[in-house]
């Protein structure tokens, strides 16, 4: 039986805020869960982390959730437009987009924050080429620098300073 302490600690406080509780039941209940999160995911986090080696990439993290967040707040409100004024046009296709990143890491952070935005969806990604096919609800462009440009340079440069 394999359990990551820091896993458990961070759980067991995950919990603790988002429940907003310190009673004895919701303390209970977070290192219950603590517990069972630590054990059944400790295998997929690496023994030694990195953090006192380059702990400035936590710093970008925290630069990087308030942009992703504002993101996906004009995404929202420019899909929601649309919705309303169903009268502008759609041009929705699949676009192949250029990335420089290349550990799996950042690929999968970068397609999941693509495809938490409002108007696009990673479907595929080629690695070995750097290549991630996006659905594109209003595609502007079928030049592949081009709609990085658009889609995830905001992203890419800073996920390529946390994760590579």
């Amino acid at each position: 039986m394999k359990i990551k302490i820091p896993l458990f600690f961070a759980a067991v406080i995950t919990w603790l805020v988002l429940s907003w509780s310190i009673d004895i039941e919701h303390t209970l209940s977070g290192i219950m869960l603590g517990l069972l999160v630590s054990f059944l995911t400790a295998e997929i986090f690496p023994e030694k982390t990195l953090f006192l080696k380059r702990p400035l990439r936590y710093l970008w993290f925290f630069y990087y959730f308030p942009l992703f967040v504002w993101e996906s707040i004009k995404a929202n409100i420019d899909g929601a437009y649309r919705v309303i004024h169903p009268a502008l046009p759609f041009k929705p296709g699949i676009v192949k987009v250029k990335t420089a990143l290349r550990s799996d890491v950042a690929l999968t952070f970068l397609a999941n924050t693509i495809t938490l935005q409002p108007g696009t969806m990673t479907v595929d990604i080629d690695k070995e080429n750097g290549f991630l096919y996006v659905h594109w609800v209003e595609v502007r462009t079928q030049d592949p620098e081009e709609a990085a440009r658009i889609i995830t340079e905001k992203f890419e440069r800073i996920l390529k300073r946390i994760f590579e």
